[in-house]
């Protein structure tokens, strides 16, 4: 975890978090102060935090932040099976699709088709 996100998150837990029972990082900021009850919450929070910032994408939840993770991973050269590792994947063919999304690199690795382009 970068330096700075783990200032964060300590000066997070230290300072800014509401004291409450939850065992949870993030928790709701209204009352009963907890845990959210499910990932949908979560998702609800980026969807309305990514219209408000304008950001356009075809993914509008959480999702999108995996998504992007798992491909600025991939184009720093991390291996499938590392960020499968991150995204907590139980299964490689879940960490797959990213392979999909290194299409350009791989383009620069390929040879010249023999008697030019078709």
């Amino acid at each position: 975890m970068p330096a700075d996100v783990t200032r964060a998150l300590a000066r997070y837990l230290g300072c800014d978090r509401p004291r409450c029972e939850s065992r949870r990082l993030f928790i709701r900021d209204y009352a009963p102060i907890g845990g959210f009850f499910g990932g949908g919450a979560i998702a609800r929070i980026v969807k309305r935090a990514l219209a408000k910032a304008g950001v356009e994408s075809a993914r509008k939840g959480a999702h999108l932040l995996r998504h992007s993770l798992a491909t600025d991973m991939l184009r720093k050269g991390a291996s499938l099976s590392e960020i499968g590792e991150v995204l907590r994947h139980r299964s490689p063919d879940s960490t797959a699709i990213y392979a999909k999304v290194a299409l350009d690199a791989l383009r620069t690795l390929a040879l010249p088709w023999p008697g030019g382009a078709r």
